[in-house]
């Protein structure tokens, strides 16, 4: 049995080429449960994913605007914006099945459940409709780790290392 380090939210293991072929290649993410509120992890992980070229749909009914972009009730209104790439959802486990149900209805690219979040059922619905499915990963720790620009604190710096930058005196 070969060893795999533990990273971060990455209860499969070692970083997966798989995740890096969808950064790659779906720039447009729906995000049911985005929330206006700076402090919020929703936030602070669109705001880096739109400074990286990604057309951000904020889905939350409760909500005017995020982050510049008009707010829409739920996936359907989403979808009538545009494709549906991937559906990247910060909503407790139980409110995920039926954001599963509506992605895979609408013909979404792939489901992706943020840090923390993982469905077994969300998975069942998601691979038979044919989706990409991502449990339980960060799509911003994602993208820095593939891309660059994830250090100790979080920041954008360009290289992504375990070790701090060593600045001359």
């Amino acid at each position: 049995m070969a060893f795999h380090p533990q990273y971060a939210g990455m209860s499969q293991g070692a970083p997966d080429p798989a995740v890096r072929d969808i950064l790659l290649h779906h720039r447009r993410l729906a995000v049911p449960g985005l929330s206006a509120t700076p402090s919020r992890p929703s936030y602070r992980a669109m705001v880096h994913m739109r400074a990286n070229g990604y057309d951000i749909v904020p889905v939350n009914p409760g909500c005017r605007e995020v982050l510049g972009a008009a707010c829409v009730a739920d996936l359907d209104e989403a979808a009538a914006l545009g494709p549906l790439e991937i559906v990247n959802v910060f909503r407790r486990p139980e409110d995920v099945p039926p954001i599963a149900e509506a992605a895979a209805r609408l013909g979404a690219r792939v489901l992706w459940l943020q840090l923390g979040i993982r469905s077994d059922e969300a998975a069942t619905i998601a691979r038979e409709a044919g989706m990409a499915f991502v449990q339980d990963r960060c799509i911003k720790m994602e993208h820095c780790r593939f891309f660059g620009g994830l250090n100790v604190v979080g920041l954008s710096t360009g290289v992504v290392s375990s070790r701090r930058q060593v600045v001359p005196a």
